[in-house]
């Protein structure tokens, strides 16, 4: 009688098969709960430019710009798309392609660079660094971050791109991918040289990019510190390293960027803060003295920090549902952020934020960490206003048919 039973429950499932190929199920129905689809609207378009709530202020400086630094939206510009010398505010590119070869795993921040005749030659600012010095990534770009070390900069695209000028190509490759219409770059550090050109919109571009790395909050913030310079066996120095932006000190909440001066040039200053959830990043160039130039940035700050606020509905890495994968081994995956995700509105107008999540109806697999999954639709009232993606938190293969199998025996049970 044993025997019948499972021929029996074998033929059924070789009919379901036949039925339904190659079916996916979830193992419990709790799971299929957490699964929400929707059908995908046309997408909205925010705007890029919010600027009415400042007509009137001016800035002290050739050019500036305020911008949201989650969504790149702009509070406030003034000839942002000017193309003007930048000085060492230039170190923000050199900083972010450091930064994004350390997330590659290219490199370490324990990685150790030789200093070279050409990095010890630099003048202006710098570590007095001699050649054959050996220092860590981390230790050079404290020296950038903090003290805008020229022989810093050289000495670090030295050991990411093999020379200062396939660095610097790798520069305005990078500029063009982020939409920096309006730059070009000669060198690593901004010293005065010419074509080398940028402006105070294309700096916010890259700064909002540079913050995304939160290792390098741990420099920007730091005011004085010390290392040592020298050749082992020869004589070494205690070297101080005072930060170039008062508005670490000064500003509440002030947490980056990056200063610059050349007379051609005049002061200029990417200069970031956050309060609550909303970061701002201020761009001021060719301002007359370096103490207008961190007062006109303090009052773009002012300003965006008195008349919008931030709303976050995820944190970067954060699972935000679950998504059964058709075929899929595992069969189910998580659904997380790949970035922060936060809207910009004016005061008072956070309570009229909600997201909803948006699933397909099928996913198949194979799927790779990091593809897209599903989106969360951000609402403003009741008017869809944007679309961010959701990605697998892992890869997922395809499933054996002796897992489908035994997926479609716990079903019948």
């Amino acid at each position: 009688m044993l025997r019948y039973r499972k021929t029996a429950v074998l033929l059924v499932t070789i009919l379901v098969i036949g039925a339904l190929p190659w079916a996916v199920f979830a193992e419990d129905n709790a799971v299929k709960e957490m699964i929400s689809s929707a059908v995908e609207p046309e997408q909205a378009v925010l705007p890029t430019s919010v600027t009415g709530g400042a007509i009137g202020m001016t800035v002290d400086a050739k050019s500036a710009i305020l911008i949201d630094a989650a969504s790149g939206t702009v509070l406030f510009e003034q000839n942002s798309h000017e193309r003007l010398p930048p000085a060492s505010v230039t170190k923000v590119m050199t900083m972010l392609l450091i930064m994004e070869a350390i997330e590659r795993e290219q490199m370490t921040l324990e990685d150790k660079a030789t200093i070279s005749e050409k990095a010890a030659s630099m003048g202006g600012s710098q570590m007095y660094m001699e050649p054959g010095e050996q220092h860590t990534i981390e230790t050079l770009m404290m020296g950038i971050a903090i003290a805008s070390a020229n022989d810093a900069c050289v000495a670090a695209a030295e050991y990411h791109s093999g020379t200062t000028e396939i660095f610097v190509e790798n520069m305005n490759k990078r500029a063009t991918e982020l939409g920096m219409t309006n730059t070009n770059f000669v060198n690593t550090n901004g010293l005065p040289v010419a074509n080398h050109y940028t402006s105070a919109y294309d700096i916010a571009l890259m700064s909002k990019e540079l913050i995304k790395h939160e290792k390098i909050q741990d420099w920007f913030h730091v005011w004085m510190t010390n290392i040592t310079v020298g050749l082992p066996g020869k004589k070494q120095t205690e070297l101080g390293l005072t930060n170039t932006n008062r508005l670490i000190k000064a500003y509440p909440g002030a947490n980056g960027i990056k200063t610059g001066f050349t007379q051609e040039a005049g002061y200029c200053l990417s200069a970031s803060a956050t309060k609550g959830d909303l970061t701002l990043i201020a761009v001021i160039m060719g301002s007359p003295t370096s103490k207008i130039r961190f007062a006109e940035a303090s009052k773009l700050l002012d300003y965006g920090f008195a008349n919008y606020d931030s709303v976050k509905l995820a944190e970067k890495g954060e699972t935000m549902g679950m998504v059964v994968i058709e075929k899929g081994s595992p069969n189910i995956v998580e659904a997380v952020a790949p970035e922060h995700i936060s809207v910009l509105v004016k005061k008072g107008e956070k309570d009229e934020i909600r997201g909803e999540l948006a699933f397909k109806d099928t996913v198949s697999a194979p799927i790779n960490k990091g593809d897209q999954i599903g989106e969360l639709v951000i609402y403003k009232q009741d008017q869809e206003i944007d679309r961010c993606p959701l990605v697998a938190a892992e890869d997922v293969g395809k499933a054996s048919l002796m897992q489908i199998y035994i997926r479609m025996i716990k079903t019948l049970a």
